[in-house]
């Protein structure tokens, strides 16, 4: 069970600061698959980097099984993260200098996965296991990105953004690779593709203006707001920024 708890974020100081999140409330059970949707400069990623420990919150408490890790030393935090916590960007992220078996090595690495070739070959690469980043595709280098978190054998997987600029048939090799091991962890993602949205997750939390102003299943939230479709019930829960 992951637990957010009235968390805030800021950036900047005085006149300039820039109030991000503004008392996040949410609760995602294990092995559950949750979407954050907002549009650009909603608070989505950076809830995501909280969530996760990449970033520190100023306020609140965010608990995986009653453990806070707001509370945690630096030190504590790394480990924590090392241990139970994958992340898939939107940007590859990957070693330049580093084949993609040696990428991908280094999350099994932290895992103990001797396995992690399976894994190589069950996304597409064992032909360009030797080959360099650079070398790659977008889509590609996005299939390394997964293979390396999935070698890792998070308790929970982030994923932020990680379609966005992929064409359609990239997008769905990289869903088919991941849900392929859906029951094997928590999943978290932010996208802008509601259909995305709609066809993976458990449980949908949409963001307005720094604030969580619905969540539940996408059927939920069409109940909720009244509206004829998803879509309309987003665009109806993100017409006006939130500012109370």
């Amino acid at each position: 069970m992951i637990e957010a708890k009235g968390v805030t974020k800021s950036y900047g100081l005085g006149e300039s600061k820039t109030d991000v999140l503004k008392g996040i409330d949410l609760r995602i059970s294990d092995g559950d698959f949750a979407v954050i949707l907002g549009a650009s400069g909603s608070g989505k990623s950076t809830l995501l980097n909280c969530l996760s420990g990449l970033e520190r919150v100023d306020g609140g408490s965010i608990e995986y099984d009653g453990l806070n890790i707001a509370e945690l030393s630096d030190k504590a935090l790394t480990k924590f993260r090392k241990e139970n916590i994958g992340f898939i960007f939107q940007q590859y992220y990957l070693l330049p200098d580093m084949t993609v078996d040696k990428n991908v090595r280094m999350g099994a690495d932290l895992a103990g996965n001797a396995d992690y070739r399976e894994i190589i070959k069950a996304v597409g690469l064992e032909a360009k296991a030797a080959k360099y980043p650079s070398e790659l595709s977008g889509g590609e280098q996005q299939r390394v990105s997964v293979a390396r978190a999935l070698a890792k054998k998070p308790k929970v997987l982030f994923l932020d953004e990680p379609t966005l600029g992929l064409d359609v048939r990239a997008r769905r090799d990289l869903w088919r690779h991941i849900t392929a091991h859906r029951q094997e962890m928590t999943i978290i993602l932010t996208t802008h593709y509601l259909e995305e949205a709609e066809s993976l997750s458990d449980r949908i939390g949409v963001m307005n203006g720094g604030r969580l102003v619905a969540l539940g299943s996408a059927d939920d939230i069409v109940r909720q707001t009244g509206a004829a479709s998803f879509e309309d019930a987003f665009l109806a829960l993100t017409d006006e920024e939130v500012t109370a």
